[in-house]
């Protein structure tokens, strides 16, 4: 008796026949596909740098260096910061300093809100981890050239406890 569903599978079976060109093609076409966006152009900057012990001194500043190219485009500047579901407040006090391209160094205070009351904290988060990514900038023109910026913590709490990391994020707008 003769099983037409083993007869179907002989040529997967055999290894060749009409399924392996499918395959292939596929295959050649994701590596292209792969190869041709991985040449593009990075439309951002973001960079964390990782906090000793989950514990944030006052005296550990993390710096960021960039490099501005493009002029024509539009920028903004995001604040990023990972934390655990232990940490205390509802916001962060921090002091950005910046310097851009042939400047002096220029610093501003934020306070950042990270929680409230009635929403909680205002990011999702994955198991008791949570990244907030908050605006600092609206859309501004960014001259050609290096930029530096130290981020500070500035709150009461010294070391300010259960912070992973935090960092810079820097937008291209379309």
């Amino acid at each position: 008796m003769l099983n037409t569903q083993d007869s179907m599978l002989a040529p997967l079976k055999k290894g060749g026949g009409w399924f392996t060109l499918p395959i292939k093609l596929l295959c050649f076409l994701l590596l292209i596909t792969y190869i041709i966006s991985s040449c593009t152009t990075i439309e951002l900057y973001e960079k964390t740098i990782v906090i000793p012990k989950n514990k944030w001194s006052s005296s550990f500043k993390p710096e960021f260096n960039f490099t501005i190219k493009d002029t024509s485009t539009l920028y903004q500047v995001f604040f990023v910061i990972r934390h655990n579901e232990k940490y205390n407040y509802n916001n962060i006090w921090v002091k950005l300093y910046s310097q851009p391209p042939g400047d002096t160094l220029h610093n501003a205070t934020y306070e950042l809100l990270l929680a409230t009351n009635e929403k909680g904290w205002l990011t999702s988060g994955m198991d008791d981890i949570y990244e907030h990514r908050i605006k600092l900038t609206d859309e501004i023109r960014l001259k050609s050239g290096n930029y530096k910026f130290i981020i500070e913590n500035i709150m009461r709490e010294d070391p300010l406890l259960n912070v992973m990391n935090v960092g810079l994020r820097v937008e291209k707008k379309k």
